[in-house]
């Protein structure tokens, strides 16, 4: 291992290696990124550590797809002024969305950020850290054209060591009118399938039982030997014979790791087909839920976000999808008082909701996010007391299909990956089934990274409740 020079500090006889610390926020694409970083810092000699007040860098890594996120993060940036005014020599930096969005402003408008790195440009980290160290302010937020760091093995932090994220794209092309993942993230682009591989089989030597092939848009994955997608339309006859597409990718990792667990996120219903749900039926490591954005049900308003799909499409892909995976687990995002959104666009979303009954969501209130293009064009025009009202609405409404979906669960089995202690008894151990519902059970003389059959005895409208039957592999 190269260690910078820049990294040590001498203390009497023995050297002293300088310790990292970096907080993720938002999305699972930041927290693989961050281990990515990590990487990047173990290989010129920075140390992990786990105390953030013993750390002398400290990185956040942050997120910009809504306000509520980016006024935690500044939150969090005024409390370690405070302990960067204890220790004078400790460096903070600023990675991912947020660093992107704002740039150069970030070193004036937060006077404690020494560094500024956009999602792409990890890689200059230590010759950042060289100008930070020098006394200069260091900012990269160069977005790239290809797959940034599919070379880099990831240093999984925190890991539980049975479960972890792999990339397999970067950026987004879609274009959300309200969303900051184009600007921050930049173009779309999909990683070899050879780098895939060579990492998920590091991890099955490291142990590992499960995986979550991870991107902003995995099911429009497409590999031709390089370059950004919206670009394969020059690609070579060859090149677009051969290429390698989500439904081919799952189907290898599916046949080449037999006995890994195979998850996926986001996947986005203009790009989602039936092949990718094939692939699903026919590889039992391949886990029944599919995360599936919507957005609104209302034509209205998904025509006003520029999404790529009607209600009447999102419905019959719902249809196929129960047709062909009639256990499948499908979970959304919701997003509530878009601008012009009137009570009849906010009674079509429950009524899609209804019609769906998804096993759970994640539901928001609109953000405006400047830059976007409902930002430059759509009056925020509707009242917050609205928004959270319509919010309230449809939280309660998920909480009761959640609640008659686990209850189905009650007397059937369920296999169960445990993943960690149960964080309401040290008694138990959780884990979760193949619909990604949370599992809890008597411990018993079990262990994570076991695969256990769990009979179901009750549920509440987040949790299955069971005792395991008998162990798996």
């Amino acid at each position: 291992m190269l260690v910078d020079s820049e990294v040590v500090k001498r203390n009497s006889t023995k050297i002293y290696k300088r310790k990292y610390h970096i907080i993720s926020y938002g999305c699972q694409m930041n927290f693989a990124d961050s281990e990515v970083v990590a990487s990047i810092l173990e290989n010129i000699g920075y140390e992990h550590c786990a105390d953030i007040k013993h750390s002398d860098l400290i990185l956040l890594n942050t997120c910009s797809i809504r306000e509520k996120a980016e006024q935690t993060i500044r939150k969090k940036l005024s409390s370690i002024n405070y302990l960067k005014k204890k220790k004078l020599d400790i460096k903070v930096g600023v990675l991912g969305c947020m660093a992107e969005r704002l740039k150069e402003k970030f070193l004036n408008e937060e006077k404690i950020v020494d560094l500024v790195v956009g999602p792409d440009a990890y890689r200059d980290i230590p010759n950042l850290l060289k100008e930070i160290n020098s006394g200069r302010d260091a900012v990269n937020v160069i977005l790239s054209k290809e797959e940034t760091y599919a070379d880099i093995r990831p240093q999984r932090l925190n890991s539980n060591g049975i479960s972890a994220f792999v990339s397999i794209t970067r950026g987004c092309d879609n274009m959300c009118t309200f969303c900051v993942v184009p600007f921050t993230r930049g173009r779309e682009r999909s990683r070899d399938p050879k780098s895939i591989l060579s990492e998920i089989n590091e991890l099955k030597l490291n142990g590992f039982k499960e995986i979550t092939l991870l991107g902003q848009n995995v099911d429009s994955y497409l590999w031709y030997g390089g370059g950004l997608k919206k670009d394969f339309k020059n690609a070579s006859e060859i090149q677009k014979k051969t290429c390698i597409n989500f439904a081919k990718l799952l189907d290898l990792v599916a046949k080449c790791y037999p006995n890994f667990r195979i998850r996926f996120t986001t996947s986005n219903p203009q790009d989602m087909d039936v092949e990718v749900l094939k692939t699903m039926k026919n590889h039992k490591n391949i886990c029944n839920h599919i995360h599936l954005p919507v957005q609104s049900g209302s034509n209205n308003i998904l025509k006003a976000m520029n999404r790529q799909h009607s209600i009447e499409e999102y419905l019959e892909l719902i249809k196929q999808i129960k047709k062909i995976l009639p256990n499948c687990g499908i979970s959304h995002d919701i997003i509530t008082g878009f601008p012009n959104e009137t009570e009849i666009d906010h009674s079509q979303t429950l009524s899609l909701m209804n019609k769906v009954k998804y096993d759970f969501g994640f539901m928001f209130k609109y953000s405006e996010r400047p830059g976007t293009l409902a930002a430059r064009k759509l009056d925020d025009n509707v009242p917050e007391k609205v928004k959270q009202s319509r919010l309230s609405e449809i939280i309660d409404l998920q909480f009761r299909h959640s609640s008659e979906n686990l209850s189905k669960f009650i007397g059937k089995k369920t296999e169960v990956l445990i993943e960690k202690e149960s964080k309401k008894s040290t008694s138990f151990w959780a884990g979760r089934n193949e619909q990604n519902f949370m599992v809890v059970f008597p411990k018993e003389n079990y262990s994570p990274g076991d695969f256990v059959e769990v009979l179901i005895n009750k549920s509440t409208y987040t949790t299955l409740i069971g005792s395991v039957i008998n162990k798996i592999k």
